[in-house]
């Protein structure tokens, strides 16, 4: 599942080209994308003739805002991509198999495509009622506010740190990278933790998440993720533990287990994290 960094890359990118234009035309074909909406007519009547006014993001969700206060929310879920296909090209390049929502702009089309069908999108006002549950952005809490919540909870790291309601765009994935470099197991529980053990998590945090933004997120063997032009991401290359079982702990030479923990595959160094 495309998580903060994946989420933040097609946000930058769809910023760029989509904020000031209209959204001349609404498609969309697959009620379960739009299951929040009674009809297609209703989700896409929405939108149609809104100008675009900002592209933000909280927590995995993509919120596009158009002028009025009203809200599309875009959530890729497990396989959800957007794709840019510039005005020029439109003609040319046939729509891919599960094309299921399509904002056609003056200066192209953005094509939502989603094999699964887990993601959705939706309508919605500006405060965005919907997405209340979450918690503060995992990339903007501060040091601090992260020591505070820790000492008040009993819950191991891992599962904490991706429960969106206390920290909004970790999942699996960044969960395992951020522990690694932090040097902290998974069930550890959170309120352990030491004041130089809080601190280093959330360094680790900050550096692990920015790092990944900068190299437009991380694409796994089945290259889910694309980003809005659809190339795949890059920082994949640069993991320490995800999805690396047995290949050499890059701090200390050990080799890097697999557990299954919650249905979930753990990754982690058994020297290095304690």
């Amino acid at each position: 599942m495309p998580e903060l960094p994946e989420v933040e890359t097609v946000r930058r990118d769809l910023a760029s080209l989509a904020v000031g234009r209209v959204i001349e035309q609404v498609e969309a074909t697959a009620p379960r994308c739009i299951r929040r909406h009674p009809s297609a007519e209703d989700f896409c009547g929405r939108l149609a003739g809104g100008r675009i006014g900002e592209v933000d993001r909280r927590g995995k969700y993509l919120l596009v805002r158009l002028d009025g206060g009203v809200v599309l929310v875009v959530h890729l879920g497990m396989s959800g991509q957007l794709l840019w296909v510039p005005a020029e090209a439109v003609a040319d390049e046939p729509r891919r198999k599960h094309t299921h929502v399509v904002l056609t702009l003056d200066a192209g089309e953005v094509r939502y495509v989603d094999p699964r069908t887990f993601g959705e999108l939706f309508v919605t006002t500006d405060d965005v009622p919907e997405l209340a549950h979450l918690g503060p952005d995992a990339i903007a809490v501060g040091p601090a506010d992260l020591k505070t919540v820790l000492r008040a909870r009993r819950t191991q790291l891992k599962p904490l740190l991706m429960d969106q309601r206390f920290l909004a765009g970790i999942g699996n994935l960044y969960a395992d990278e951020i522990l690694w470099l932090a040097k902290l197991r998974y069930d550890r529980p959170a309120d352990s933790l030491t004041a130089a053990e809080v601190r280093r998590l959330h360094a680790a945090m900050v550096e692990t998440l920015n790092a990944a933004i900068e190299r437009r997120g991380s694409s796994l063997a089945d290259e889910q993720y694309r980003d809005l032009f659809g190339a795949v991401g890059d920082y994949q290359a640069d993991h320490n533990a995800y999805d690396r079982e047995g290949k050499p702990c890059p701090r200390c030479g050990r080799p890097i287990v697999r557990l299954k923990w919650s249905g979930r595959s753990t990754f982690l160094c058994p020297r290095c994290q304690r």
